[in-house]
């Protein structure tokens, strides 16, 4: 058999297998509530090509390519036990029986990584829990297509209402059509359809109420069945705890802002701080797009090298509150033309930092600039570290970082050396360090930092949302996930 052959034939091979974790992975996630990861990125709904990227993406630490072949048979032994709700990633489960040296099999192995989810010991699954989106902008819409996505099991995420002000005849049609199709992320994956009559948008099976209301103390939501929601303000127009209390209305149990909160309302980056929230605490925001961008790299760093001062720099795509053309805006240079400039502005992420990472003592700066794309930026982080090192030592921490612990689904990491701001759209990690553009001397360290800053960031919504619900399950095997 040639080479060419070969690589034809193993090709062939992973494909089936890829084809048959399919079904499983499925069927695991709708009657158990069992989420399979890999290297923390989900593989439910997903297909064969995009399983095996995941494989070829997500390399073992010691830099070996992880093979369909070897995670199949782990899969298969998960899919006979009496799981509760979980999610298990399967990188984790392979590093963990390669380590072991036990002699065990497989499915003894598995077995007994999992203990703490099968038997008497698993978890059942929380329930459903209600959200409504107030607000259905670029974050709103694909909040909304993240929620519809994590729905299968039933037991999650339940998304059962939008509230937006009443825009004219045909507004709900509309409305569905700008959720079935975007331009920058593409098509829906699903089925839309739309009940006028009863102000209904019905996506893959979920039933949406859309209210019509401009007031948001005018709402009591258990008239539409709506009970302990969690509402998510999309809309920016109230940042402070007086102005998001008034959705605090019969049926919404919490508010969660898409946007810097203000005052004394709690700034969350997901997988940085997101343990500390007060489990009675009402109101907090998940911050802003550059903040769960650069705050989960600046927190690694800190961890390894520890940082004296820095600098931020975005160069960050242009947004719906600038204007087209040259116009009146309230701040000074977001008034001229967002498509044929770039627009030199302020940024309040680097501030920001301070709220999400306290023990950071490190002065940090910022500035941006808006540039004609319509998605995707890149932070530019110059950092004076504490101690020397090197550019290799430096990147091999962020990729393991990127691969294992509390930080890898916030962080990714590309050597691509073409990479451009178009390959990260639809990104669902926080923040994509950039290897081949990192500069490293002595004690000083430059990162690019890229980040889709409406899908990214709404993933880091969506996963804020499932931590403050009580429908994040711990990442298994536990024991290994801790060592990470």
């Amino acid at each position: 058999m040639t080479v060419t052959e070969d690589k034809f034939t193993r090709w062939k091979h992973h494909e089936e297998l890829a084809e048959a974790m399919i079904p499983i992975v499925g069927k695991l996630h709708r009657e158990k509530d069992v989420t399979i990861l890999l290297h923390s990125r989900s593989l439910v709904n997903k297909s064969v090509v995009s399983i095996l990227k995941t494989h070829r993406f997500a390399r073992m630490i010691e830099g070996e390519e992880l093979s369909v072949a070897e995670t199949f048979p782990f899969l298969l032994a998960i899919a006979e036990l009496d799981l509760g709700a979980a999610k298990i990633d399967l990188a984790l489960l392979l590093a963990a029986y390669k380590e072991s040296g036990a002699g065990l099999s497989v499915a003894e192995f598995t077995a007994q990584a999992l203990s703490d989810a099968t038997g008497e010991a698993k978890t059942a699954p929380r329930g459903p829990q209600d959200v409504v989106l107030y607000g259905f902008g670029r974050i709103g819409r694909l909040v909304a297509r993240l929620l519809i996505e994590k729905s299968g099991s039933g037991n999650g995420l339940r998304l059962r209402a939008v509230v937006v002000r009443r825009g004219g005849d045909g507004d709900l049609a509309k409305r569905a059509s700008l959720l079935r199709r975007d331009s920058v992320h593409g098509q829906f994956n699903g089925t839309i359809t739309v009940d006028e009559e009863n102000s209904l948008i019905v996506a893959n099976g979920n039933v949406i109420r859309v209210i019509y209301s401009d007031d948001p103390t005018s709402i009591d939501y258990t008239a539409y069945g709506i009970t302990d929601a969690i509402l998510i303000d999309n809309t920016g127009r109230w940042r402070d705890r007086e102005g998001l209390s008034k959705h605090l209305r019969p049926g919404i149990a919490k508010v969660l802002l898409t946007a810097p909160g203000k005052g004394d309302v709690p700034n969350i980056v997901h997988g940085v701080n997101h343990t500390t929230v007060d489990p009675e605490e009402k109101i907090i925001s998940c911050a802003s797009c550059t903040t769960n961008a650069i705050v989960p790299p600046l927190k690694a760093i800190e961890d390894e090298f520890g940082i004296i001062r820095g600098h931020v720099e975005t160069v960050h795509s242009f947004t719906n509150d600038q204007n087209l053309l040259d116009n009146y805006h309230k701040a000074d240079r977001r008034g001229r033309s967002a498509p044929l400039n770039l627009v030199l502005t302020e940024t309040g992420a680097a501030s920001a930092v301070a709220k999400a990472l306290p023990d950071l003592e490190a002065k940090i700066t910022g500035n941006s600039i808006r540039v004609p794309t319509p998605d995707v930026s890149i932070a530019i982080l110059s950092l004076q570290l504490k101690r020397e090192t090197d550019r290799d030592e430096v990147l091999e921490h962020l990729r393991n970082v990127s691969l294992t612990g509390p930080l890898s689904r916030q962080i990714d990491y590309t050597a691509a050396s073409d990479a451009v701001s178009s390959d990260f759209i639809g990104s669902r990690a926080a923040s994509i360090i950039d290897a081949n553009a990192a500069i490293v001397d002595g004690d000083s360290a430059i990162l690019y930092v890229w980040y889709d800053n409406e899908f990214g960031y709404s993933c880091q919504v969506v996963r804020t949302v499932q931590h403050i619900s009580g429908v994040e399950y711990p990442t298994l095997p536990a024991k290994v996930a801790a060592q990470a």
